[in-house]
């Protein structure tokens, strides 16, 4: 296209525009008065504003479309070619661990705060990321298995009085069970269907904890959750939220570590040959059924160990904090960071979490300014922010 035709439809559109927001922008009735005012200059702002973004918009999707022919030249991300030179990678890992463990001491408790919830979400978002990214099952009821962890943890210690670090291999345990329970109905549902009866198992445990009183204290939820002990030391308020940012950092590098490994894995690869072609992988001698469980029961274990470390950094716990929209941003997480990508699940989660917490300054502006960088990236990034690459293996003559 010509620079003469994307001017035209650029004039076209900032007309259309204009004729959109006529009666918003430039039509103000005062009633005190009785007498309308014509504010034509809103006018002149709006077309000009909408001729630039529409220049804009035009140009940044003709550099998309060069960019995709360079990508499918250079396939790897940018990401995966620093990680192959070890005298960049190395140096640069080292500092990002040294920033990781300094940031509760150069950073405010509210910072500490927010850089904790969002590295839970960073967990579910990796836990997630095994059920969609890897194995390509459309899990829309995730936060059951959230609400799981945060419960079993709040009323084994309200019964039993067991202490976070009981309650914390015990609540991915009863996740992981859960998970398997939801798996089993749905082994031959895939796409729509399933994402429709994962929606419903979500709703059912969250209906369940809010209408049986007599378990779960229903509306009321539970209050005077205990935080994690440190050796019996008691911690001051701030020691404590300190203690349980380094507890949670620890819990994602585990997180990171071991499912790197399952991807790597004779598991992990049942599972990307799964989401690539059911039948195929059904005729490979792949037994499809417990490879859907093992995802189901894996990724719900990591939503129950982050249901724990939730219920102990907020101390109080109930129904509302696990709705379906707890499914929907952990989903974004994953689509938004990269389906299958470690590292695109990390920024993605910590990009969603922060972003908002960031943007309060613009007040009542702040989740247009979050939907537009969310339709932006869906746009211009629909791999994710950082793609995931399969390894490719080769076989040389010696």
């Amino acid at each position: 296209m010509t620079i003469k035709s994307e001017i035209k439809k650029s004039i076209l559109a900032a007309l259309w525009f204009m004729f959109l927001t006529f009666p918003i922008m430039v039509i103000r009735v005062n009633t005190v008065e009785n007498i309308v005012q014509w504010r034509w200059i809103n006018m002149a702002f709006v077309g000009a504003g909408s001729f630039f973004f529409s220049m804009l918009w035009r140009y940044m999707i003709k550099q998309k479309s060069m960019k995709a022919k360079k990508d499918a030249i250079d396939k790897l991300s940018f990401v995966q070619k620093i990680s192959q030179k070890k005298k960049i990678f190395i140096p640069l890992m080292i500092l990002l661990g040294c920033f990781i463990l300094a940031f509760p001491h150069l950073f405010s408790m509210y910072q500490t705060n927010i850089m904790i919830s969002a590295l839970i979400y960073v967990m579910l978002g990796l836990g997630l990321n095994i059920v969609i990214g890897l194995a390509g099952l459309l899990d829309l009821g995730y936060v059951a298995f959230f609400a799981v962890g945060a419960y079993s943890y709040a009323l084994l210690n309200y019964h039993y009085g067991l202490i976070f670090w009981i309650a914390l291999p015990l609540g991915g345990i009863l996740a992981l069970i859960f998970g398997v329970i939801l798996g089993y109905p749905v082994l031959r549902l895939r796409g729509d269907y399933l994402a429709i009866v994962t929606l419903g198992f979500g709703e059912i445990i969250r209906l369940v904890l809010e209408n049986w009183n007599d378990f779960s204290f229903g509306p009321s939820g539970i209050s005077n959750i205990p935080k994690p002990p440190l050796f019996g030391v008691d911690l001051s308020l701030s020691g404590s939220i300190i203690y349980l940012y380094y507890i949670i950092v620890g819990l994602v590098i585990f997180t990171i570590f071991v499912i790197n490994r399952l991807e790597n894995s004779r598991i992990g690869r049942a599972w990307i040959a799964l989401k690539d072609d059911e039948i195929a992988c059904q005729a490979m001698g792949i037994d499809k059924a417990k490879t859907k469980l093992r995802a189901f029961g894996l990724g719900a274990m990591w939503a129950g160990m982050g249901g724990v470390i939730f219920a102990a950094k907020t101390t109080f716990i109930n129904p509302a904090s696990f709705t379906i929209w707890e499914s929907v941003i952990i989903l974004c997480t994953v689509v938004l960071g990269g389906m299958g990508s470690i590292t695109g699940v990390i920024s993605g989660a910590l990009l969603l979490i922060l972003l908002p917490e960031y943007l309060r300054a613009f007040a009542e502006f702040r989740m247009i300014i979050f939907g537009a960088v969310l339709v932006l990236m869906m746009v211009f990034r629909p791999e994710g922010i950082i793609k995931n690459v399969r390894k490719t293996y080769k076989f040389q003559k010696t």
